[in-house]
């Protein structure tokens, strides 16, 4: 868990299954590189003219938190991925970024083999271990 691979919006990039892919790894939403997923090179948070402009480093130091992208973005990981951004940047704003990587350790290191969980999917890459089950996507019922 590195610091760096922390993004604006909280998101712990150590997790995420591009940052494992074997073609085009992504270095993580704070680096300038080529190699970044589209989402990630567009992404509307981590180019917010406001963290830009205020050189803030995460998006708790921002007056208009949550924004809507961010309250948007919240909601699809909380229910398809098992993590929250509000509750990973609430987090680090109460106890620090070294305590939060120390709780994300925990959370996604595999029990099995000792390697990553991805929040994609909840399974570790090294071993195949099943954390979670991501839920299936529920169908809209007319009443």
């Amino acid at each position: 868990m590195e610091v760096e691979l922390i993004t604006p919006c909280g998101m712990n990039c150590v997790i995420c299954k591009f940052h494992y892919r074997e073609k085009n790894q992504c270095p993580g939403c704070r680096a300038e590189d080529e190699l970044k997923p589209l989402g990630c090179k567009t992404c509307k948070i981590v180019n917010c003219d406001l963290i830009k402009n205020n050189h803030a480093t995460y998006c708790f130091e921002c007056e208009n938190i949550p924004c809507q992208r961010l309250k948007n973005l919240d909601k699809r990981y909380r229910t398809k991925y098992h993590m929250s951004m509000l509750e990973n940047l609430d987090f680090i704003k109460k106890h620090g970024i070294k305590a939060f990587l120390e709780k994300e350790e925990k959370k996604w290191t595999c029990p099995q083999c000792g390697g990553i969980v991805t929040c994609h999917g909840g399974m570790c890459l090294n071993c195949g271990y099943k954390k979670f089950t991501s839920p299936k996507p529920t169908k809209n019922i007319k009443k």
